[in-house]
């Protein structure tokens, strides 16, 4: 029986789990916290993997391994495997200027064609350029740009900082996958190769792709090989850090957070995966590449070969969080009022910006309020509307994704958001499609592990998708007529 691990690093903790390579159980497990915030020391996440894997039992059975982690944000190494910065992560909109400025200058279309996505805050292209304006005194020390799971990949191989790691930087030795590269803003689905111009464009310095025989050149910044969904690399060294850890255990080329869910997921044509979790993203697998020149679909490539058009909002489940807290009620309380109470909320209608938003593309937004009346403004109603206010802007985002000719037949509902009982009756009325809830998983780390799978046995493993629930309920139309006038009087 052989073993591979997953792990998810994702924003708020990172997850192994250690699967029978040939079934897909779940053999053992292990997770640990991330420091909250926009702007985190990849050390932490190190740290948070050694304590996951060790809570998982060690590595030391584990014939193969590969990472999915949060897509989008910028680490940024010196000559010595140094972080120049704290890594500024997804969710940090300080770069919105930068955004505009870079669309400004290359223009929407042009940048949809080059990159597959016309760049918003999170991409790590538009984070480059902030850098650029307001910490040049740290461009020049720049020797390499990684992703979270690229670095988290270098790390565990045997790679990192001068004096702290077996093999030291090997800036060289960095790669990447498909599905994270194109989510950088520098890097196209389409050619399947690095845009140098755009990178030079963001950061003011000239790029080149990371390649162990290439001779020194001090004044390219190196960015990780792209290594296609059947590729592999390997542990090169025993890493003490990691109890059990040996050289020679096959890595996986990894994957960014969504892709790895939808691979785990095992999605097919007409399915569309609707993720709740700490962002809220809609994506569906393409066997074309999707350029959306107004930047509402991101044109991303996936784990499998293929590509995965997807919009992503910043205000997700933490919406839920937020006005539970508000009514004093954990989540179940919430489903039982927001269940209580009749579609639409009697006219009350939350838009749901608490962080700004990536979709629409609303950085400075802010939450609002609107339908109440002394008849309206109850518990019930408020918890509802706090569903449907959520889920109406993934609305949008479906709309979105289904003009680009996909036909979608059912929504896979995950995330922590799918295991309350008000959210998928309520996700089927507002979206008008019936909606599978998978069992509860931890769908990254699984993705990830299918992929390291794929690579210890030569082809990719077929494993069945346990269900938790499936609903279809009549669509509620009036709820989102409600969103979008509500939407239309707030002058966004």
């Amino acid at each position: 029986m052989p073993l591979v691990a997953g792990v998810d690093s994702s924003t708020q903790s990172c997850k192994v789990l250690i699967v029978d390579a040939a079934t897909g159980a779940t053999v053992r497990e292990g997770r640990a916290p991330h420091p909250e915030g926009t702007a985190v020391d990849p050390a932490a996440w190190w740290a948070a993997f050694i304590a996951a894997v060790d809570e998982a039992g060690g590595l030391a059975d584990v014939d193969a391994i590969a990472v999915g982690g949060q897509q989008h944000g910028l680490v940024a190494l010196d000559a010595e495997g140094r972080v120049v910065r704290d890594a500024l992560l997804w969710n940090d909109t300080r770069s919105a200027g930068a955004a505009a400025d870079l669309v400004a200058e290359v223009g929407a279309a042009a940048l949809a064609a080059r990159s597959g996505s016309v760049p918003v805050a999170s991409f790590t292209a538009t984070k480059l350029r902030w850098m650029r304006d307001h910490e040049p005194h740290l461009v020049p020390t720049i020797a390499a740009v990684a992703l979270p799971h690229d670095w988290l990949t270098w790390r565990l191989r045997g790679y990192g900082p001068l004096g702290e790691s077996p093999l030291g930087p090997q800036l060289e030795q960095l790669v990447t996958d498909r599905s994270d590269a194109s989510g950088t803003g520098y890097w196209s689905p389409t050619s399947g190769e690095y845009d140098l111009e755009l990178f030079a464009l963001a950061l003011g310095r000239p790029a080149r792709e990371a390649d162990p025989h290439a001779a020194p050149n001090d004044d390219a910044v190196i960015l990780p090989r792209v290594f296609q969904p059947t590729e592999s690399t390997m542990v090169d060294a025993a890493n003490s850090a990691l109890r059990g850890s040996r050289a020679g255990v096959l890595v996986g080329p990894g994957a960014g957070d969504n892709a790895a869910a939808a691979f785990g997921l095992g999605t097919g044509p007409g399915d569309v995966v609707i993720s709740i979790g700490t962002s809220g993203t809609v994506f569906a697998v393409s066997p074309e590449p999707v350029i959306d020149e107004s930047g509402t679909v991101a044109g991303f490539a996936d784990a499998a070969g293929d590509y995965l058009p997807l919009i992503a909002t910043l205000n997700a489940a933490r919406v839920l969080d937020s006005v539970a807290g508000l009514l004093g009620v954990d989540h179940d309380g919430l489903a039982d009022l927001a269940l209580a109470a009749e579609p639409g909320a009697g006219g009350v209608v939350l838009l749901p910006y608490f962080e700004g938003e990536r979709t629409p593309n609303l950085p400075d937004a802010t939450a609002s309020l609107s339908g109440l009346t002394l008849a309206s403004t109850t518990r019930e109603n408020l918890a509802r509307a706090a569903i449907e206010g959520m889920l109406c802007g993934l609305a949008d985002g479906l709309d979105a994704i289904a003009r680009h000719g996909l036909q979608p037949r059912r929504l896979l509902l995950v995330g922590g958001a799918a295991r309350s009982r008000a959210v998928p009756a309520i996700a089927s009325a507002v979206l008008g499609l019936p909606v599978v809830v998978p069992e509860p998983g931890e769908y990254v780390a699984r993705g990830a592990a299918r992929q390291a799978a794929g690579v210890l046995l030569g082809a990719r493993p077929e494993w069945p998708l346990a269900l938790h629930a499936s609903v279809e309920h009549p669509p509620q139309p009036h709820v989102r007529a409600a969103f979008a006038a509500a939407f239309a009087r707030s002058g966004h």
